[in-house]
């Protein structure tokens, strides 16, 4: 398989560097000598079939899992990422598909869910203060921070669940999905939310199918197949040159002509 063609890297270390990253579950080897590079203020879409191996990286970066072996460093110093809670005090976030919202509390409960200022005695005033910031630094369009989760549609779900990762302040945000099951107005929203998580200059790992969602927001592209790199593209690539990456389907078309030049040669 053929990559784009080189362009200049951006500038700067990496806020996010891993290298020759493997996991495996008993003998079932779900990522081999993964490598991938994310700076500040940049995009980068994490792209693949189904059990490519995106979900179980996305896992080691949140926490969840521990890498087999390979290293990852985080804003220049290699880190071992035990816990959850772990890979957000280092700076990384991660909003998973699901929200993880609680759908019968209101706005500003869920950015401060298990967060709460002064848990003993509640600062309504400045959590709510604090909620507002956050959204009209997203420029939401949320009309009440009092209003139930219920209440809202599925791109300002995803507004509350981005401005909660925010709260801690992250260096790296991680959106597993971010436009699945959304309308066209909501997925706009939404890739508007993630042009501004960039001018903040936050790294971002976007992780969808949809290739149009990732064209108008990403930097790079990085695919995945079957749990190893296939390659880095740009928003440019063509859909067959994606496809080819994301199926193998280039590679296999590389091995039938390799083989009809082998057969020719033979015959000759």
């Amino acid at each position: 398989m053929t990559d784009a063609p080189e362009r200049e890297a951006p500038n700067g270390e990496p806020v996010l560097s891993l290298r020759d990253v493997s996991k495996n579950f008993g003998a079932v080897s779900a990522l081999t000598d993964i490598e991938l590079d994310v700076h500040a203020g940049e995009v980068v879409a994490l792209v693949g079939d189904n059990g490519a191996g995106k979900s179980t990286l996305v896992k080691i970066l949140a926490g969840v899992h521990q890498p087999s072996s390979g290293t990852i460093t985080f804003e220049g110093k290699e880190v071992a990422l035990a816990s959850p809670s772990d890979a957000l005090d280092h700076g990384i976030a991660t909003v998973f598909q699901d929200l993880a919202l609680c759908e019968n509390l209101d706005v500003v409960g869920n950015i401060f869910l298990g967060r709460e200022l002064a848990p003993y005695h509640l600062d309504e005033v400045a959590m709510e203060v604090k909620s507002w910031t956050l959204l009209n630094e997203l420029a939401a369009r949320i009309p009440s921070v009092r209003d139930v989760v219920a209440s809202l549609s599925g791109g300002q779900r995803q507004t509350v669940a981005i401005a909660r990762s925010l709260l801690l302040e992250p260096r790296l945000i991680m959106l597993d999905e971010p436009t699945a099951a959304l309308g066209v107005a909501q997925t706009a929203e939404v890739l508007n939310l993630i042009e501004r998580l960039k001018a903040r200059g936050l790294a971002v790992i976007m992780i969808s199918h949809n290739m149009e969602d990732v064209r108008a927001v990403a930097d790079r592209i990085a695919v995945l197949r079957l749990g190893r790199n296939n390659g880095i593209f740009y928003p440019d690539a063509s859909n067959a040159e994606l496809g080819g990456a994301i199926t193998g389907a280039t590679d296999h078309a590389v091995s039938r002509r390799a083989a009809r030049l082998a057969a020719v040669e033979e015959e000759a």
